[in-house]
């Protein structure tokens, strides 16, 4: 791409900018902007997009990509890298996955310049920087209380998706569909690969997927020519084909008997959910084979309430 604009500002081969993109306002008057970090090499290349803080609660991705800006490992040898620390400022701000209008931005793609809040947001993004991104890395962590052992989440038969799953190297490949108005969803129907990446939960630091999100993101940009060298891979991902959810059969205090990332057996004890009076205890069973991708740390649940999301092969 010979010539790159963001925010009616050209960028050129060689050029590192820090943009801002004007969202919107506060009601106080203070002006909303989206920073994004443009690193673009003198020789041209693919256009790889690291986005974080979609769900403005979800800290894990931010922390992800600041250390790799602080850490100054974002120089391509070719092509360009946009990284996006935060999104959903908006969020951010108030501690919350959503915006102020309680709608979320990733169901909102491709957004509309007269809509919602949320939609606002999605459109600006859908019309400045999606038409630049060839790939991407979307970093997301799991809601309140609930912990996502690191996955990537893809669909494996489009595109390049797998590809670059299989690249970033996570402990937990998960094929997953498109959900409606979300980011990954608009960037197919443009033949744009983008992967999501999850970890931890929100409003909490995890260090471990930290760390392999950046190991992750660095195998993505050297599996595409960005970067000379890479970091090898511990072991190999283990691809699951769909995920389930075993729900809490009764309402009352839920202890988990399992760990995050631990592989289980169909028929075994997985947990129990006890009344809070010492009367009744319910043994909880997995119905299925899997291994354990995200926990549900809230001791005290009701009836249905997901504990367990299982990944299946």
């Amino acid at each position: 791409m010979a010539e790159m604009i963001i925010n009616d500002i050209p960028v050129y081969p060689g050029d590192r900018k820090l943009i801002r993109l004007n969202i919107s306002r506060l009601p106080s008057g203070t002006e909303i902007d989206i920073p994004i970090h443009v690193f673009r090499a003198e020789e041209p290349g693919p256009v790889l997009l690291l986005l974080a803080g979609m769900h403005g609660d979800e800290v894990n991705g931010v922390e992800t990509i600041r250390r790799m800006i602080r850490r100054d490992m974002l120089k391509p040898l070719k092509g360009t890298i946009l990284a996006i620390p935060i999104l959903n400022i908006y969020g951010f701000l108030n501690f919350s996955r959503e915006v102020p209008d309680g709608k979320d931005v990733n169901r909102s793609f491709p957004g509309n310049a007269k809509g919602s809040l949320a939609s606002r947001v999605a459109d600006r993004f859908t019309k400045e920087i999606l038409p630049l991104v060839d790939y991407g890395i979307d970093f997301h962590t799991g809601g309140q209380s609930k912990s996502n052992y690191p996955q990537v989440r893809c669909r494996l038969e489009h595109g390049e998706s797998e590809a670059l799953a299989h690249a970033f190297g996570a402990p937990f490949i998960l094929n997953s569909n498109y959900r409606p108005g979300s980011l990954r969803q608009e960037a197919a129907k443009l033949d744009k690969s983008i992967i999501v990446y999850e970890t931890g939960e929100s409003l909490r630091f995890d260090e471990q997927g930290i760390n392999i999100g950046m190991e992750g993101a660095v195998r993505v940009m050297h599996h595409l020519g960005l970067l000379e060298s890479s970091v090898p891979i511990s072991y190999p991902p283990i691809v699951c084909q769909r995920t389930t959810w075993i729900r809490a059969p009764r309402a009352g205090l839920f202890r988990s008997f399992v760990k995050n990332g631990q592989a289980v057996n169909r028929g075994q004890q997985v947990g129990a959910v006890s009344d809070p009076y010492g009367y009744v205890t319910h043994p909880i069973t997995s119905l299925v084979s899997g291994y354990v991708v995200g926990i549900n740390h809230m001791p005290v649940v009701n009836q249905g309430d997901a504990i367990l999301h299982l990944g299946l092969k």
